[in-house]
């Protein structure tokens, strides 16, 4: 397409918006922000977002809708008390929750109607942080060009929070009032309370840390599972195999983390070559062997005993 000679746009995220095509001849608008659902070429012009998200795209967006469900989980088990019997209906509700905020957020996003979503690249860090390269070309007017240079990735996860947000008040409220009777009246709603404070906490999270936790969030996920598996075997005295098969909750709690090492591992290899990163995943099991099997030996009691014959 013919470009016309115009002066130079100034800044990382500015560009030219295109007003009229004639048959190869682009018009082009003043040097400013694009509108939502488009980046600037490398010609400095507004192209709309065409592409799709890939693998490592998608194992983010995961991840990203992970976090409300796991800290549900967390603090449902956290209130609910040993003798609750609402706890699994409630993991389960919350897992609804969250399944039915996903879908209805890729639904109302463009496309329209589509489990598909139309994205940019993401090609580097600052994308995620356009509103820091607003230019200054006589360094006293601020040309403002600030984005969505990585649509939808940032804003997507928004939405999805706040439909999770909204499902909860509806749902919730009303399953834990009828089957809650083996809690108090105070205590039967202390998991929602938990979540109206964490979900501003993850909507900050995400504002001021989007583009750092897509490309952090692989070891995130392996350092977080790696010392919450070795606290809670700690916590719940597990020693060795038999302890795991006393109770099938403790099973749980291990195959789920055995769940999020794989995805951690998964989006770290991005199983660009299979016959590679395959194998990887046979390392999953390999932390709770090692503290199965060393656990015995580091026991406090143990420890202490050794040293006192040693005296």
């Amino acid at each position: 397409a013919a470009v016309d000679i115009q002066p130079a746009c100034l800044g990382l995220y500015c560009g030219r918006t295109v007003l009229s095509v004639n048959g190869s001849v682009e018009t082009y608008g003043d040097c400013g922000v694009c509108p939502r659902g488009q980046r600037t070429d490398d010609n400095k012009i507004c192209r709309e977002c065409t592409g799709s998200p890939d693998r490592y795209d998608w194992l983010y967006l995961g991840f990203m809708a992970m976090l409300p469900l796991v800290l549900h989980w967390f603090f449902i088990e956290w209130y609910s008390g040993k003798k609750s019997s609402s706890a699994l209906l409630q993991h389960i509700t919350a897992l609804l929750e969250c399944s039915i905020a996903a879908l209805v957020t890729l639904v109302v996003s463009d496309p329209v109607g589509s489990l598909h979503i139309r994205s940019c690249r993401v090609k580097k860090l600052s994308d995620w942080y356009t509103m820091l390269y607003n230019p200054s070309p006589d360094y006293i007017t601020t040309v403002h060009c600030t984005h969505e240079a990585v649509y939808p990735l940032y804003t997507i996860v928004f939405i999805y929070y706040a439909f999770c947000l909204v499902l909860m008040m509806l749902l919730r409220p009303l399953l834990v009032k009828k089957i809650a009777c083996g809690l108090g009246k105070s205590d039967r709603f202390k998991s929602i309370y938990a979540a109206l404070y964490f979900f501003p906490i993850l909507t900050v999270l995400q504002a001021v840390g989007g583009g750092l936790l897509y490309y952090a969030f692989p070891y995130i996920i392996l350092v977080l599972s790696l010392v919450t598996l070795a606290v809670y075997m700690s916590a719940s005295e597990v020693e060795s195999f038999k302890d795991l098969l006393v109770r099938k909750k403790r099973l749980v709690v291990l195959f789920s983390h055995w769940l999020l090492h794989a995805y951690g591992i998964i989006s770290i290899s991005k199983l660009d070559k299979l016959e590679q990163d395959l194998p990887l995943l046979a390392l999953v099991p390999a932390p709770a062997l090692f503290y199965l099997i060393t656990a015995k030996y580091t026991e406090p009691s143990r420890i202490l005993s050794d040293g006192g014959n040693g005296h």
